[in-house]
């Protein structure tokens, strides 16, 4: 152990965020198992209610299977611009207590409030009343993990959710993670997990007994990562004014795709989760990408560049649609889809905390 200080951080976690809003702004919807999303071109759930998860339905979710699990599942559609204001309120919260955020999403972000400006000693304490104050200022449930470092501080936001928070302090921190199942990572898909699994590794006791070279060997440069984290150490930092050159999201499928419609249900969620970063982030893209792999593990990629930033999300999802269309019939089962986003730059929103906090 370092003779620094112990960091103390903190990732809020917004409770259904999406779904939340829309029973909050409409009554009838209340108590109701809800999907934002879903429409009938996409037919992809973005977001679901507790009242919906309870059946089964989960983001990422094609309608149709959300509907079998759900028959009196309600769709609604998405209103992004309702959801970032709301999100500029819950940042404005946060800059209250650190100028240290870094949000993932419009509906996470990690706060170090190691040094804070209220200057209070407990992150417990903190956590607690940022929960509150949400609640007052938008009228909605966020959760949270407390802990010494990023990874563990995600992992304990889930802990009790919904409308709840969790501490892993150092002492237990270790522990905790060798009873983890490795699928239960943050940062650890399907792909991922399945390749760990045929390498007999299945929990985090198992990958902590695996040595750097192994894991480098087998995961490149993730392996210094799952390395740390087996160990309960992640020193990332919390970086409030991360710049990144790209920002992207993929996913492998449990089955291979053939059809157009498919492969572009599958491809929503990435869009929307790419869209969101740079959105919490007050960040334009200028060039949008689209990857392909196929069964046999080859793959290609397809770009467009625009002259000016994208202005919204259909627009992005107009170039996904239009440089995927031409890789479709593929001579071969598409395995996994990815869409990032490169040529970034900063943009002003009309609001200067959020410029200045990246938000």
């Amino acid at each position: 152990m370092s003779s620094t200080p112990v960091r103390k951080i903190v990732h809020v976690d917004m409770d259904a965020f999406y779904a939340s809003v829309e029973q909050r702004d409409n009554p009838e919807l209340r108590g109701k198992p809800i999907a934002v999303g879903g429409s009938a071109a996409r037919g992809v759930v973005a977001a679901a209610s507790y009242e919906a998860r309870a059946y089964g339905v989960h983001s990422a979710m094609p309608s149709v299977t959300a509907r079998r699990k759900c028959p009196d599942l309600i769709f609604v559609p998405p209103r992004f611009d309702v959801y970032k204001a709301v999100s500029q309120q819950i940042r404005e919260i946060f800059a209250e207590y650190t100028p240290d955020i870094e949000p993932l999403s419009l509906d996470e972000a990690y706060l170090d409030v190691t040094e804070n400006l209220k200057g209070m000693q407990i992150a417990t304490d903190i956590a607690r009343e940022i929960r509150t104050k949400i609640k007052q200022i938008t009228g909605l449930n966020a959760s949270a993990g407390i802990s010494y470092n990023k990874f563990l501080a995600k992992m304990a936001s889930d802990l009790n959710k919904p409308n709840g928070q969790a501490v892993i302090t150092p002492k237990n921190g270790p522990a905790f993670v060798e009873a983890l199942p490795v699928k239960k990572f943050h940062g650890v898909g399907p792909a991922t997990t399945e390749k760990m699994r045929r390498l007999g590794i299945e929990t985090g006791a198992d990958l902590k007994q695996q040595t750097l070279e192994f894991l480098v060997e087998h995961f490149g440069k993730s392996g210094p990562y799952f390395y740390g984290i087996a160990r309960g150490v992640d020193e990332r930092q919390v970086r409030p004014n991360r710049v990144r050159k790209s920002v992207g999201a993929e996913d492998t499928f449990s089955k291979d795709l053939h059809a157009y419609e498919a492969a572009r249900e599958g491809l929503q969620p990435l869009i929307e989760k790419v869209w969101g970063y740079c959105e919490a982030n007050g960040i334009g893209a200028k060039t949008v990408t689209l990857k392909v792999k196929y069964a046999d593990f080859n793959q290609i990629t397809r770009s467009k560049t625009i002259p000016a930033p994208l202005a919204a999300i259909t627009d992005l999802e107009d170039i996904v649609s239009l440089l995927l269309a031409p890789v479709f019939p593929p001579r071969k089962g598409v395995r996994l889809l990815g869409v990032s986003l490169s040529s970034l730059e900063r943009q002003s929103f009309g609001t200067e905390p959020q410029l200045r906090l990246a938000l």
